[in-house]
C-alpha cells in the first residue's frame, strides 16, 4: 500500500541547472532508496545531498506541512503509521490536519497519529446550524419546549457550543478534542529499525574509483576557474 509519494531530486545537479530526480513511494525499503539515489546520481561521493521537489498522495492536507528537506526515515515511519489506520481514523487525521493541530514538523504529525483517540469527528457536520440542531434535537443537550423549537436560533447555539468546546469544522466533519495528548515520538532515535531506510548506494570498486576520479577532476577544474594561470607562467 502506497501512502504517499515524494519526488527526490539531486541537489548538486539542481545547483548546476539540471533537474534530475525520481519518485519514491512510501512506505519504502532501503533497497528502493539505494536504487533511486543511484539512478539520480546521489552516491555519497560525487553528490551527497538531495531535496524533495513535490509530494503526492490521498491523505488530504498532509502535504501542506511537509517540506523539501524532510528526513526519509521519519517520512517512512509516518507512512507506516498511517498505513495502519482505518478509514475513520484517516478522516479524523485529515480533520486534525485541517485544523492545524500538531503540524509544525513530521515529528509533530507522527505524535498526532499516535493521539487520534483524543479526537472525535462528527462526519457531515460542517456548519453551526447543523451542529446546533444535533445538540438540541438529537442529543438533547438543551431542553427547548416544542412550541419554541420553530423559533429557536440553532445557528447561534451551535456557534456558542463550537467556541466553548474549541471545535473545528473540517471538510470531513466537525472535530472536537478531549483527553490528554501524549508525546510518544521524541526524535529519529525512536524510529524502529525496520522503518529506517536511508542508505547511499553500494558502489563496487570500479564505481568507487570512477566516482572519486570525477570528484578530483571537478575540483581541479573549479580550482583552475577560480585561479587561472597567467600567460607568462606558462612560458
Amino acid at each position: 500500500m502506497t501512502v504517499f509519494e515524494a519526488y527526490i531530486t539531486n541537489l548538486g545537479k539542481y545547483a548546476e541547472g539540471k533537474l534530475v530526480g525520481e519518485t519514491l513511494k512510501f512506505p519504502a525499503t532501503t533497497e528502493e532508496v539505494q536504487s533511486l539515489l543511484k539512478n539520480i546520481g546521489v552516491d555519497g561521493v560525487r553528490y551527497e545531498e538531495f531535496f524533495i521537489t513535490a509530494f503526492d498522495g490521498d491523505v488530504m492536507g498532509l502535504y501542506d506541512y511537509l517540506t523539501e528537506y524532510e528526513n526519509l526515515d521519519e517520512l517512512n515511519h509516518l507512512a507506516h503509521l498511517i498505513s495502519e489506520l482505518d478509514s475513520d481514523e484517516i478522516e479524523t487525521l485529515e480533520a486534525a490536519l485541517n485544523k492545524g493541530d500538531h503540524t509544525s514538523s513530521v515529528a509533530d504529525i507522527i505524535n498526532l497519529v499516535h493521539n487520534l483517540d483524543c479526537y472525535s469527528l462528527h462526519p457531515g457536520v460542517t456548519d453551526d446550524e447543523t451542529l446546533g440542531r444535533i445538540y438540541v434535537e438529537d442529543m438533547e443537550l438543551l431542553d427547548v419546549p416544542d412550541n419554541v423549537l420553530p423559533y429557536f436560533d440553532f445557528e447561534a447555539y451551535g456557534r456558542d457550543m463550537r467556541i466553548n468546546e474549541g471545535g473545528h469544522f473540517a471538510p470531513t466533519g466537525y472535530l472536537t478534542r478531549s483527553g490528554d495528548f501524549k508525546e510518544v515520538y521524541h526524535g529519529i532515535e525512536d524510529i524502529p529499525a525496520e522503518h529506517r531506510i536511508f542508505a547511499y548506494p553500494k558502489l563496487n570498486i570500479r564505481e568507487q574509483m570512477a566516482a572519486y576520479k570525477e570528484v578530483i577532476d571537478r575540483s581541479s577544474l573549479e580550482g583552475e576557474r577560480l585561479h587561472p594561470r597567467k600567460e607568462h607562467d606558462e612560458r
